[in-house]
């Protein structure tokens, strides 16, 4: 692919948006505000060394340090303490979302092993799309050698959509490979 997404946003998207929806303003037309990649860590979290291997897989991927997330208090029943970490987040905005929506689509969704296409049914009613993976190991970036235990992530794409409608056919415009 050429062209990066932004342009060919700019250029087709939005046309074809616009026809489709019969928007009036050029502000109404969906487009995808951030990219939100979040990991729990589970045990990791005793663990400092599982820590810095998670944050360096998760920088690798989405090429932005992740910030660590702590617990805000103590919960005895899952053996967690006030203040220590408990998972890592990452927002992606701008250019960086458009190359990691890119990498997402073309590169890591094709390398699930028995890929048919995404579910539609994860939209959750405002036009923003959530999506769980179960293995790091889909990136190009990850080499399997270098993985202690396989991990997965959630990655939630926010948009400006006011419905699952025009979500569905923003992220269809990108080339995001849904189910029939």
């Amino acid at each position: 692919m050429n062209q990066s997404l932004y342009s060919l946003y700019k250029d087709q998207i939005q046309q074809n948006l616009k026809r489709e929806f019969l928007y009036k303003n050029v502000h109404e037309i969906p487009k995808i505000t951030k990219i939100v990649i979040n990991r729990g860590l589970g045990e990791a979290s005793q663990n400092a060394k599982t820590l810095d291997n998670s944050l360096h897989e998760l920088m690798l991927i989405s090429g932005q340090k992740p910030i660590i997330t702590r617990s805000k208090k103590s919960i005895a029943g899952f053996k967690i303490r006030e203040n220590i970490p408990i998972g890592m987040t990452v927002t992606l905005r701008k250019h960086k979302m458009y190359n990691f929506l890119n990498k997402l689509i073309n590169l890591a969704l094709p390398r699930i092993r028995d890929f048919r296409g995404i579910s539609k049914k994860h939209f959750d009613g405002k036009g923003n799309y959530n999506l769980g993976l179960k293995e790091q190991l889909i990136f190009p970036e990850i080499e399997y050698d270098t993985v202690s235990r396989i991990r997965g992530m959630d990655i939630a794409i926010v948009t400006t959509a006011m419905t699952d409608q025009e979500g569905l056919a923003l992220l269809k415009g990108f080339g995001m490979p849904f189910q029939d």
